[in-house]
């Protein structure tokens, strides 16, 4: 059985950021995916493609129209989206109308270049999500995958919970 290639798409966010020292701002610098991607020993076929270098709380409408267009028109029926973890959520919402994939945001609460990340972590998460989840739209993050459609960023935990107005009792 041949594996079905997955996309990755980078667009910035903490996962990208580098700080260059303690009093430092960050910049989001060159995506750290593909290096990410060889220390896994990833042995599907993946594609790269960096789309931007933003904080998510910089996205724009265009840009979420781009994230799109692009997995719109890209080959691959699988897709991993890096992003921000801010607006993670809109922009799952923005791909929720592409029929016949499936897609997968995932970020980092910490950037990847830190010895503690959970970038790694989650990178891994977003790829066996993508190998076999329904198509749709899902986020990987903390161990635990969403429908991209029926979650938020809980500020105050650190964490994506379930929409309270989308959980059923």
């Amino acid at each position: 059985m041949q594996q079905q290639p997955i996309l990755v798409l980078t667009t910035g966010g903490t996962v990208d950021k580098a700080y260059f020292d303690a009093l430092s701002e960050y910049q989001i610098v060159e995506s750290g995916i593909p290096a990410l991607i060889a220390q896994a020993r990833v042995a599907l076929p993946v594609r790269v493609m960096e789309l931007m270098r933003k904080d998510s709380l910089e996205l724009t409408d265009a840009d979420r129209a781009l994230i799109a267009a692009a997995v719109r028109e890209a080959p691959e029926s699988r897709v991993v989206i890096t992003h921000g973890t801010d607006t993670m959520t809109e922009s799952a919402k923005a791909l929720a109308d592409i029929a016949g994939k499936t897609i997968v945001l995932t970020g980092a609460l910490s950037p990847a270049r830190f010895a503690e990340t959970d970038a790694p972590f989650n990178l891994g998460m977003a790829f066996a999500t993508a190998q076999v989840a329904a198509p749709g739209v899902w986020i990987a993050m903390s161990g635990q995958v969403f429908d991209g459609l029926k979650v938020r960023k809980d500020r105050a935990a650190g964490k994506f919970v379930y929409s309270a107005q989308n959980v059923t009792g």
